[in-house]
């Protein structure tokens, strides 16, 4: 059998890689050397791009999480920020 590709040994963590890459990449080392030699370099690059999309997806998704908590807050902030200030013209208009 052959050698596994670089790509997919780099790291153990394969469950980010959809499984039809994989299939590919296994469908990819059961080629001939002289043919495997020649895919191989675009199987690490899809393989290197699928990585890091998905990083930036969580990225992405972890920065829409922060900004709906931080909208929550922003939320509250102005709520309570015009209760102060009813209650603070209820004082005013009361001692006028």
């Amino acid at each position: 059998m052959s050698q596994p590709t670089n790509a997919t040994t780099n790291t153990t963590n394969t469950e980010d890689i959809p499984r039809e890459v994989l299939d590919m990449a296994d469908a990819i080392r059961a080629l001939p050397g002289e043919h495997r030699q020649v895919l191989e370099p675009f199987l690490t690059r899809v393989i290197d791009s699928n990585r890091r999309r998905r990083r930036i997806l969580n990225l992405v998704q972890d920065a829409l999480s922060q900004l709906r908590l931080d909208m929550k807050y922003l939320a509250f902030d102005l709520e309570a920020t015009r209760r102060e200030r009813d209650d603070f013209r209820q004082k005013l208009d009361g001692t006028a």
